[in-house]
């Protein structure tokens, strides 16, 4: 489906939803605000029922149809388009936090950041995600298949208990220091009821959590787009609108299969 493409104006406009990936963007930009690094940006809040991050405009910005997006028209440049979530977090760093507030100026400690940012990125992101399907929306509730991802997304969370067990944060000199490793990271890890997992054996990592849900810039991101902003208890009911509707489209599906080739027979 393609929708009609918005007006985006001047200055930075991010096109996102209210998931795990779209909160990084919007957490960083609004502790950009706090400190004052960038004036202000826009939101295209962008809607998943209407399939808008397919349509042809979107796919202009980001070729992989995928949310968050960000747009940053600078004055007498070209527009910048800028995708996948932690593309967006090291742009937002290098292009405005020139003080180096949510990274580093120190080659080493900046590395490390990266570290942890691909740590997220490339393993809880995958994991957490495959087991928030089998879990919450796959039609069939297959056992091996929670199970599998659940416990690797537990094994992960380990590594960060560990990593937390003498720091607030994970990369800085002594007990760290909030950065956007943090950000990147924290947008899953507050999510992880909705794949069945509890952070009752990770303390640390819960103590983290907390820490970072009190900031007033996170409690602002975790609100955007407003548009789309979903209640805990009406996602669980869209879930599992979903998870019955792909159930009665594979029914449908098997049924035809059987009708055609018994015709064929």
């Amino acid at each position: 489906m393609t929708t009609a493409a918005p007006t985006i104006g001047s200055g930075i406009t991010l096109l996102t939803a209210a998931t795990p990936n779209g909160y990084k963007a919007s957490i960083a930009l609004e502790e950009l605000k706090a400190i004052g690094a960038i004036p202000s940006y826009s939101v295209v809040p962008i809607s998943f029922q209407k399939n808008e991050q397919k349509s042809d405009w979107f796919l202009k910005i980001n070729p992989n149809g995928r949310i968050p997006a960000l747009v940053d028209a600078i004055e007498g440049q070209a527009p910048v388009n800028v995708w996948e979530s932690a593309s967006i977090l090291l742009y937002l760093a290098r292009v405005y936090d020139a003080n180096h507030v949510f990274h580093f100026s120190d080659p080493a400690e900046e590395q490390e950041l990266l570290n942890w940012i691909f740590f997220l990125q490339g393993g809880v992101g995958p994991m957490q995600g495959q087991a928030n399907h089998f879990f919450r929306y796959a039609p069939e509730k297959i056992p091996y298949a929670i199970k599998r991802y659940q416990d690797e997304t537990r094994r992960l969370y380990s590594v960060y208990e560990t990593r937390l067990a003498d720091r607030e944060y994970l990369v800085g000199p002594g007990t760290g220091k909030y950065t956007i490793a943090d950000i990147c990271t924290y947008g899953w890890i507050s999510s992880h009821a909705w794949a069945g997992l509890s952070l009752d054996a990770f303390p640390r990592l819960k103590a983290w959590l907390e820490r970072i849900s009190a900031r007033p810039a996170v409690v602002l991101g975790n609100s955007v787009p407003k548009s789309n902003y979903v209640k805990p208890e009406d996602a669980e009911r869209a879930a599992k609108e979903a998870s019955n509707w792909v159930r009665r489209v594979l029914l449908v599906s098997k049924l035809a299969f059987i009708i055609h080739f018994d015709g064929r027979s």
